[in-house]
């Protein structure tokens, strides 16, 4: 029995899709409200910041995957996500089941540093302080020993169905639905970004890997790093839509923030889009010499197409 906390957010859905289709035979959806992504799929309404909650979704299993997210406030990921973290770990402590933890960049140094997996985390902002302590708390048990652990980290997002990021919400949907696309702070850096089915097509490899545990991967991401100013021209042709769009400066988004709590709460990552963002998935791609990573044209076109089916 494979297990994924938090399954309802889009990294989990493509997972459970990857883990039926590729790996598991029997396969546990847990969150507070669990929606079934396959017709074989067993729900488990459990909320991870109930520790016998937690401890009783995940007995019995053989894997757990933590997926779980939070909306991008700082109070509730302060406050909430250490406790879920605290929980997940030690219910797969308590299973003797293995733990695989989904996690971002947000404790990175936001600079033009080559992003490996020996980069020091140097967290800008409470959101980047609170992944950092989570990530160290894996670290932590990971050296611990007792349970087979590894950390499966992601830059940011763009992709199909309901991905949220700075990326699909500026750009992709804004040229969607035939508005014009604004690009954060500079469109001349280069930018690294994991297409979602990818992200969880590796998590769920690096889980059903035995070898790959004790460990850190950076899941795998196109090479090709564009610039905002390349990814909008490659979005506008694959959309047949004009190329045009709008610069979004640090001190318009900072006046933006003071009205708007959603753009306010974004506002410790607007450093990085300063920088070229160059995140490194090397060691992943030397392990899984196979994986198919999906293109940034590819990623637009399948974007696309569902669009198209959509409307």
């Amino acid at each position: 029995m494979q297990t994924i906390l938090g399954a309802t957010g889009q990294i989990a859905v493509e997972l459970a899709r990857e883990l039926h289709r590729s790996h598991a035979g029997d396969l546990r959806l847990v969150s507070r409200s669990p929606r079934k992504v396959n017709d074989t799929d067993v729900l488990v309404p459990a909320d991870l910041l109930d520790a016998r909650q937690a401890a009783d979704a995940v007995k019995g299993s053989s894997i757990v995957y933590f997926t779980a997210g939070l909306p991008p406030d700082t109070a509730l990921w302060e406050t909430q996500f250490p406790v879920m973290l605290t929980n997940a770990i030690a219910a797969s402590r308590a299973a003797r089941a293995k733990f695989v933890y989904f996690d971002n960049t947000y404790m990175y140094p936001q600079d033009d540093r080559v992003l490996t997996e020996d980069a020091p985390f140097e967290p800008v902002g409470r959101k980047g302080r609170v992944r950092a302590a989570m990530a160290s708390m894996v670290l932590q048990e990971m050296a611990r020993g007792d349970i087979p652990v590894l950390i499966g980290r992601a830059p940011e997002f763009y992709g199909p169905g309901k991905t949220q990021s700075i990326t699909n919400t500026l750009v992709i949907d804004n040229i969607r639905n035939g508005k014009r696309p604004r690009v954060p702070v500079r469109d001349d850096t280069r930018r690294t970004l994991v297409w979602t089915p990818d992200a969880s097509r590796a998590l769920a490899a690096l889980g059903n890997s035995p070898d790959a545990y004790g460990q850190t991967w950076h899941l795998p991401c196109d090479d090709d790093r564009l610039t905002y100013r390349q990814f909008v021209a490659l979005a506008a042709e694959v959309f047949g839509a004009p190329g045009t769009y709008k610069v979004l400066g640090k001190w318009t988004l900072t006046a933006a923030g003071i009205v708007s709590r959603q753009v306010r709460e974004l506002g410790e990552l607007l450093p990085r889009y300063e920088h070229d963002n160059l995140f490194d998935s090397s060691k992943f791609k030397r392990k899984f010499p196979g994986f198919n990573v999906t293109t940034y044209r590819q990623g637009l076109e399948r974007i696309r197409r569902e669009s198209a089916v959509v409307g």
